[in-house]
């Protein structure tokens, strides 16, 4: 159980990393316009936005490695429990407020992987 925890919380914080360059780096190229069926001139009025909320999906995918590496297994299923609750209250609202799609793609992966941690702790 343990062993697929990490895997599933690695895979989750890479998700993250991806959704980062996606929004942050590519929202206006061929690439981002693509993945999130913009045209180049509504990509260029949410760049910003979308920019900022790059950043935020980082700091979850920050947190989720962090709880990889912490020494402390207390602590660490603290981080993992809380980066992990996080990404599926963020994938919650996406799935709300802008496609339920969201939910299946961001939030699949964390609840799995917070199921897997709570059976393993």
């Amino acid at each position: 159980m343990g062993i697929l925890a990490v895997i599933l919380i690695a895979l989750t914080a890479s998700l993250h990393v991806g959704f980062l360059v996606l929004e942050m780096f590519l929202w206006t190229k061929p690439q981002g316009r693509a993945v999130f069926r913009m045209t180049a001139e509504r990509a260029e009025t949410t760049r910003v936005l979308a920019a900022n909320q790059g950043l935020y999906n980082g700091f979850l995918a920050a947190g989720l490695f962090w709880s990889l590496i912490q020494p402390a297994p207390a602590f660490a299923l603290q981080l993992k429990v809380f980066f992990l609750v996080c990404v599926i209250v963020a994938a919650i609202y996406g799935a709300w407020s802008a496609k339920p799609r969201i939910l299946l793609v961001q939030g699949g992966p964390a609840m799995l992987a917070l199921l897997f941690v709570l059976l393993a702790s």
